[in-house]
């Protein structure tokens, strides 16, 4: 089986480290035999979530979008700043819409339900960012995420990366893979029951 792995940073910023992080956990899933797809949330701008928007408006069309492919993947590779030590405003805007599409063409439709999630993080802080992971993890465990217990979180980032998009450390290498081989292996058993 072919795991199918949706791979994002939680940031849209220029010369973001998430972004490099998704990029090199992308490279080492496809090396691990995944069929990965990876966008940016640039591409799906959303509101700022509102009931009352809702309410009036119903769910953005880019939240739709983005349900939809969530649920068409086996699992996803979460690359996650932190913010104030917690999770980053943007990631938290799109779960959070995401979790309102309940149907789509008048079918039920809970798109984190049943995903298998990996995280990680990249800062050129001492923390790597890991403090926003638990906030990350608890938030899509709310939604019906199974997040993998390895997680990856590189420090230094702004040195981290070699010119080829991967990781230089073998310390931070292993843990990404041991972060990516985790999410292949329980979207294959998922798969398999």
């Amino acid at each position: 089986m072919t795991p199918k792995i949706l791979v994002f940073p939680g940031s849209n910023r220029e010369g973001s480290f998430n972004a490099s992080l998704a990029a090199a956990a992308a490279h080492v899933l496809m090396a691990k035999g995944a069929d990965v797809t990876r966008i940016s949330l640039a591409d799906y701008p959303l509101p700022i979530m509102d009931e009352d928007l809702q309410k009036r408006d119903g769910v953005p069309e880019n939240a739709l979008k983005l349900a939809r492919l969530i649920a068409s993947q086996d699992g996803l590779f979460l690359a996650c700043p932190e913010y104030n030590s917690s999770i980053p405003p943007l990631l938290k805007n799109t779960i959070d819409w995401v979790s309102r599409v309940s149907t789509d063409a008048g079918r039920p439709m809970r798109a984190w339900r049943g995903r298998v999630v990996a995280l990680g993080s990249a800062s050129d802080g001492q923390f790597a960012g890991i403090r926003g992971l638990y906030h990350v993890r608890s938030v899509l465990m709310n939604v019906g995420a199974q997040i993998v217990t390895e997680q990856c979180s590189v420090s230094r980032a702004s040195t981290a990366f070699t010119e080829d998009g991967q990781l230089g450390d073998e310390r931070n290498a292993r843990m990404l893979d041991a972060a990516c081989q985790s999410l292949v292996d329980h979207c294959r058993a998922i798969a398999s029951r």
